[in-house]
């Protein structure tokens, strides 16, 4: 079979389409290349998915924590605590059993227990709380400077957070948020062993690689395969954050425009 085939038959197959049935034996590079990339379809669905919606959800922590009112402040303090304070994994395994309790109460809870959904709501969840801590530390370090010439124009309320406040902490936070993302889409591997089952073999790039290491009984070809793939990803990354951080620091001279730095988080 050329490569050219390969890829015809096995280009699209992680989301079902192409051919049915996973190779078995004689295993080719192109082929080993071609479903793996199929499998990090899985993992940029999720990290674009999760990383856009947690964006919009850790916005509202953070300013939830910030707040006066007890009421709006200890609400998010314990779900940054909960999701912060337990491993990825432990939340995909006890998501399943939740959601397979829900799917025998009614059906219109079966998509939950399927990883498009189900693991994709842990994900959001999971960096939501992650990002709204990374969002209230840079909302507590905005400059008292801008707050009090905010209050010299009159600027007040929602107007002073949306023209000073909420601009101010997005580029305090950014270089943050970018590893933040990056760690988010290298999590998404977890998620078909943790819990979540790959339904007729249709799963991400880490299934594929672990298909490929216990055939050949050699993993020193489809993880490499595996890991550049993941920074080809990582760079495209840097490079739309890195885009978006010029955006937001576009009004300060270019040697004091802040560098965005790839930290890795050894421990979730």
């Amino acid at each position: 079979m050329s490569c050219y085939q390969t890829l015809q038959d096995y280009a699209f197959r992680a989301f079902g389409y192409g051919e049915r049935l996973l190779p078995r034996s004689d295993f080719t590079l192109c082929e080993q290349f071609t479903l793996i990339g199929s499998g990090l379809l899985w993992n940029i669905y999720f990290g674009v998915i999760a990383v856009t919606t947690g964006f919009v959800l850790a916005n509202f922590l953070a300013l939830g924590k910030n707040s006066k009112s007890a009421w709006a402040r200890k609400p998010a303090e314990w779900f940054i605590f909960l999701f912060r304070g337990s491993p990825l994994f432990i939340q995909f395994f006890f998501a399943y059993f939740l959601f397979l309790s829900l799917k025998s109460v009614s059906s219109i809870f079966n998509p939950l227990s399927s990883a498009w959904a189900g693991a994709l709501i842990v994900l959001f969840l999971n960096t939501a709380a992650y990002s709204a801590e990374i969002l209230y530390g840079a909302l507590r370090s905005i400059p008292k400077g801008d707050i009090e010439a905010a209050d010299a124009y009159g600027l007040s309320g929602w107007t002073r957070f949306r023209r000073i406040e909420w601009p101010t902490m997005m580029r305090l936070a950014w270089p943050a948020y970018t590893n933040e993302a990056i760690f988010l889409f290298h999590a998404t591997t977890l998620v078909f062993f943790s819990g979540f089952p790959a339904w007729q073999q249709k799963g991400d790039a880490l299934y594929y690689a672990n298909y490929f290491a216990d055939k050949t009984f050699n993993p020193f070809v489809p993880y490499p395969i595996l890991a550049f793939y993941f920074i080809l990803l990582t760079l495209v990354i840097i490079a739309v954050f890195g885009r978006v951080n010029t955006w937001l620091n576009r009004h300060l001279p270019q040697s004091k425009r802040p560098k965005l730095k790839f930290k890795p988080n050894l421990i979730r």
